[in-house]
């Protein structure tokens, strides 16, 4: 519920800017802050909330954050301005950052480690049913009802939500004398959200805002700061120690880059199915459907498979048949049909399946108990983190090879040049992931060779 939730609201939300910005009398700038500040406030309290689970217990947090984001999905749909919804959304997100932070580590607590990689599976089959039913179920509403209840109809799930965690999840209480740490959450809080601001504003203006130097260097003293507090502290927020598990770092590295490839599909093929291939909108839709559907139907297998064979040779699976899938889907042209378009990219859903459930499994298995809630907000964090890293660096990079194709005297933006460019810019993209995934497999395969050697323990699966 909590999974379903999260996703469901995030994808239901960004169909629904155009009627926002009517309904709310407001302009584009201003109300993408109902998306921003969402997507702001997750990510930058995701490790906090996860180490206040491991310190308070996981159930109440995981708990609280049902009920909180509930609570403001309704005064959401209660708001009647623009200021008023951002500020509302602002507080689902603490509430939704309780959610991801947490769902993954409950799961690995309550199931034995034999389960544990079925388990983690659903978690992508409800991800891709809150991607897939968001915007459908957003748009039957916006098209029938008032734009509130794209907010409202969290409620009813939401209330189903907090009875089920109440009656059926148990409340391991965890050690006790364990403090927080106050610094190093703040620290990370002001670098994760100079880091996230950056890439908005490099997103808007490909990186040509002077603003942009300022918070990156804002993010990397800051991060400076959290790593020298951690290093220091008794009780840190994050134990850096637990990163010289090279099986743990290799799988959070790939898991983030997995992320940031498949982000430019989010951002580009839209334009591409619209523009270029002249669908519609509910065909486009349908058509954006087939990746997540894809993994949303392999992961628990993968996972299933996972906990018979090992988390390694599914990651390196996975990673294999991404790096293929997207040199397949550079093959695009301005002619490709619905069948075409199916069989290049149905393969990236496939491989996503197969190596996500088998690389969270590998993390959560990496860590002890009392870790659980911060290796979930790291799995979480690698995520949110890669597809915004993703969607900011690929489309500027798109937006580059688009212009240099449309020729020097082209001055209008990139989505209005012609088809043959745009088509080019996403083959370059295509081919820029697929080498981003075929490192990510060399270092994947790395990690697997090394543990193999004589006197090197194997890490757990």
């Amino acid at each position: 519920m909590g999974i379903l939730l999260a996703t469901l609201d995030s994808s239901i939300v960004n169909i629904a800017v155009p009627v926002l910005q009517r309904a709310l009398h407001t302009d584009f700038a201003m109300v993408q802050w109902v998306i921003l500040s969402y997507l702001l406030v997750v990510t930058t309290l995701m490790l906090t909330m996860g180490r206040l689970g491991d310190i308070l217990g996981k159930k109440p947090v995981y708990l609280s954050g049902m009920a909180l984001f509930t609570i403001a999905s309704v005064l959401c749909g209660l708001a009647t301005d623009v200021t008023t919804l951002v500020i509302f959304r602002s507080l689902q997100a603490v509430g939704a950052a309780m959610l991801m932070a947490l769902g993954a580590a409950l799961i690995t607590e309550v199931f034995p480690a034999s389960e544990r990689g079925r388990a983690l599976g659903y978690i992508g089959t409800l991800v891709s049913i809150g991607v897939v039913s968001g915007p459908i179920l957003g748009g039957i509403m916006l098209q029938y009802l008032e734009w509130n209840w794209i907010f409202i109809v969290n409620l009813p799930i939401g209330i189903l939500g907090v009875w089920m965690v109440h009656r059926f999840i148990p409340h391991h209480r965890p050690a006790g004398g364990q403090t927080f740490d106050y610094a190093g959450a703040l620290f990370l809080l002001i670098s994760l959200m100079a880091l996230l601001l950056s890439l908005t504003l490099g997103q808007k203006s490909h990186f040509r805002d002077g603003r942009i130097l300022w918070l990156l260097a804002l993010w990397l003293v800051f991060l400076l700061l959290f790593i020298l507090t951690e290093l220091r502290v008794a009780q840190p927020m994050l134990d850096l120690r637990i990163f010289t598990n090279r099986a743990l770092s290799i799988n959070i590295a790939t898991g983030f880059l997995s992320f940031f490839s498949i982000a430019g599909l989010f951002i580009l093929i839209p334009y591409y199915l619209e523009s270029v291939l002249r669908y519609d909108t509910q065909t486009a839709g349908l058509l954006m459907a087939v990746v997540p559907l894809a993994m949303g139907v392999v992961a628990p297998r993968a996972g299933r498979l996972s906990d018979q064979w090992g988390t390694r040779p599914l990651t390196l699976v996975g990673l294999a048949v991404l790096s293929l899938s997207y040199v397949g889907a550079a093959t695009v042209s301005e002619t490709t049909d619905v069948a075409g378009y199916i069989l290049r990219f149905l393969p990236i859903g496939i491989g996503m399946g197969i190596f996500q459930s088998p690389n969270n499994s590998a993390i959560m298995g990496n860590v002890p108990r009392h870790r659980l809630g911060i290796a979930s907000g790291l799995l979480s964090i690698s995520r949110t983190l890669g597809q915004t890293v993703g969607v900011s660096v690929l489309s500027t990079i798109w937006a580059y090879f688009v212009l240099a194709q449309s020729g020097p005297g082209f001055q209008l933006t990139p989505t209005m040049a012609p088809e043959p460019a745009q088509v080019y810019g996403l083959k370059m993209i295509f081919l820029l992931v697929a080498g981003v995934m075929a490192f990510a497999f060399l270092l994947a395969l790395w990690g697997y060779l090394s543990s193999k050697r004589p006197g090197r323990a194997v890490a757990s699966d």
